[in-house]
């Protein structure tokens, strides 16, 4: 996702990594189950379920899910940290399976033994994922979704859930599994999520009272040397503005402070936001000026986060579908405006913005009133979207036919 600039790239990337750590099982057979009479069976696969960015994404999806036409199982191996999330979470899925100590085989067996219809792996190739579970078969129909921004290369997964931003027609080529395009943005949203009531002050926050602040929550790790170039030509275009980073980890906010004072930038002017719960977080965003993004690998989360916050958010269309995610955002909210094309529009587009206080105010009016009410935020009509897929996915294997790509009406 970061170093793969191009969706071929990142195809043959996912291809190789995946040929010797996970080679696919053989096809076993399997039943044809009467959906007349029995609901689909439908398993969410992942490590996340508790206090985390996917589980705050998802969390309303669970629970809306139509219990009359689906089975909702989780299928958990990842910790259980205690949470109010992890509270949430159990309460919302029929079946809570916890499967931390099995192994791949085991997992596999189990969902086997349950008769899961569909598997949804929301992990893919990120921390503590298991394909090895995939690999083995677990269940009829394999779905790649939300937690790997791109193919898996892997031939045990039938399809993935993206977009026409994020996956255009063009790119079909470029993944092994078979492209399901959703309208509107793939990515889910919880319209629950809570802004805290109160924000702290600039002051508190450690940000200059009267300053111009761009702000980027992205993980550290996604600042490409191209991008934070454009950020420093920023910073010195707009005299006492400052950059707005998370403080991700010690050794990476001394690195970037020291790349700022390579390009003759102040090291203060790179201001640092600890970490803080989501409600928090979220409404330290109005502190904000601009949300600058990253490429070639997006905000996805943090994208959505802000323009729930209300925080205005200028992106760079990058090739692949990490670097296309906040674009298929923005569109779905109706902020076309702020997709750039190039990294030159994105660097003339944000020093316009910086200087023009009234235009900066009309895009959080917008936000204020349309983001709580666009479709990006409307739970209940994803899972309409979502379930279509996933009947569709069912009714094609039913009738003894090859997964294939599809698009879901409006």
């Amino acid at each position: 996702m970061i170093v793969a600039r191009t969706p071929q790239a990142q195809l043959r990337c996912a291809e190789i990594y995946v040929r010797d750590k996970w080679p696919p099982s053989p096809n076993l057979p399997w039943p044809v189950r009467d959906c007349v009479d029995q609901r689909i069976r439908v398993a969410y696969v992942s490590a996340d379920f508790h206090s985390h960015a996917t589980a705050a994404l998802m969390a309303g999806l669970f629970e809306l899910h139509d219990r009359e036409r689906f089975e909702v199982f989780a299928i958990s191996y990842g910790p259980d940290d205690g949470s109010p999330m992890r509270a949430r979470l159990q309460r919302a899925f029929e079946r809570f399976v916890d499967v931390r100590e099995d192994s791949d085989e085991q997992i596999a067996q189990k969902m086997r033994a349950l008769g899961i219809d569909i598997a949804i792996d929301l992990k893919g190739y990120t921390a503590q994922a298991r394909p090895g579970i995939f690999a083995r078969r677990a269940a009829p129909i394999q779905v790649n979704y939300l937690g790997f921004p791109g193919t898996l290369g892997a031939s045990c997964i039938d399809y993935i859930i993206a977009d026409a931003w994020v996956a255009p027609a063009a790119h079909a080529d470029c993944f092994r599994e078979r492209v399901v395009t959703l309208p509107g943005s793939y990515q889910v949203n919880d319209g629950r999520r809570r802004v805290a009531q109160t924000k702290p002050s600039r002051g508190q926050a450690g940000l200059p009272e009267r300053a111009f602040v761009f702000c980027c929550f992205n993980n550290n790790y996604k600042i490409s040397p191209s991008v934070f170039d454009v950020w420093m030509r920023l910073l010195r275009q707009r005299p006492g503005s400052v950059l707005w980073l998370l403080d991700d980890n010690r050794h990476a906010k001394e690195n970037l402070r020291a790349e700022a004072w390579a390009r003759g930038i102040e090291s203060q002017r790179l201001v640092f936001a600890p970490r803080s719960d989501l409600p928090d977080h979220l409404a330290r965003h109005q502190l904000a000026d601009l949300f600058l993004d990253t490429l070639p690998c997006n905000a996805h989360t943090t994208a959505s986060d802000a323009l729930w916050a209300g925080l205005p958010l200028l992106t760079c269309v990058g090739e692949t579908f990490a670097g296309r995610v906040a674009a298929s955002l923005l569109a779905a909210v109706g902020l076309e405006q702020l997709i750039t094309h190039s990294l030159g529009e994105y660097e003339a587009l944000a020093i316009e913005l910086s200087q023009d206080h009234d235009r900066l105010a009309q895009l959080r009016e917008h936000l204020r009133l349309r983001a709580s009410t666009s479709p990006l935020f409307d739970t209940a009509l994803f899972r309409q979207r979502m379930e279509a897929a996933l009947l569709l996915m069912h009714q094609r294997h039913q009738r003894g036919e090859p997964p294939a790509a599809f698009a879901v009406d409006a």
